[in-house]
């Protein structure tokens, strides 16, 4: 019996993250199509515009997140085999990997800072209406999906936490596998945003 409602709460965490998963899913969809709309207006000027953005930098925040994508993945698969410091261990080098991607957009923000390119800036608003708008769409986007990513390495630092107490193991590691996918999300939508502010050259 016992089994059988642990199988349903099981079930019913992963119904839960799957409905926030979609809210998210609206959310960030919404500013896609934002960003589509404008894109489609002002095309020749997005294009210019993402000429100035750090490829480089884009690329080693990407291969980082699909990197710790991994690590989380596997660190499930570790808990689930009952290897709680295996576990713990690669969850703490998905959080190493998600501060490293912040770290890396800040300095990218304060790049563009210093030149003078923040929304309503006195350099900015001499530029086209579709500059501005792409820089607009970059930092509240980035920004917001930078803070997705602060969360997600707070709730792992609770979940690697948890784990070194045994509170998550073979039996019992829902919580573990829900912040799983929430990494996930975070990753997939990140792999929409480097396309869009990085390769539309």
């Amino acid at each position: 019996m016992s089994t059988e409602t642990g199988h349903v709460d099981h079930l019913g965490k992963k119904m839960g993250m799957w409905f926030f998963l979609f809210t998210e899913i609206l959310f960030f969809g919404g500013m896609f199509l934002l960003y589509a709309i404008f894109r489609s207006k002002y095309a020749q000027a997005f294009h210019a515009v993402a000429a100035e953005e750090n490829l480089l930098l884009g690329t080693i925040n990407t291969v980082i997140l699909l990197t710790s994508s991994f690590t989380i993945a596997l660190s499930i698969a570790a808990v689930k085999r009952g290897e709680n410091i295996l576990s713990s261990h690669l969850q703490l080098a998905t959080i190493l990997m998600g501060f490293a991607f912040l770290v890396i957009k800040v300095f990218e923000w304060n790049a563009k800072i210093t030149l003078g390119l923040y929304p309503d800036s006195p350099l900015l608003l001499k530029r086209g209406k579709g500059e501005i708008l792409f820089f607009g769409l970059y930092y509240v986007i980035t920004g917001l999906h930078g803070l997705h990513v602060l969360v997600g390495c707070i709730v792992i630092a609770f979940m690697l936490f948890f784990t070194r107490r045994k509170t998550i193991d073979r039996g019992n590691y829902a919580r573990l596998e829900n912040t799983g996918l929430y990494w996930h999300f975070v990753d997939i939508v990140w792999i929409y945003l480097y396309p869009l502010f990085y390769l539309i050259t």
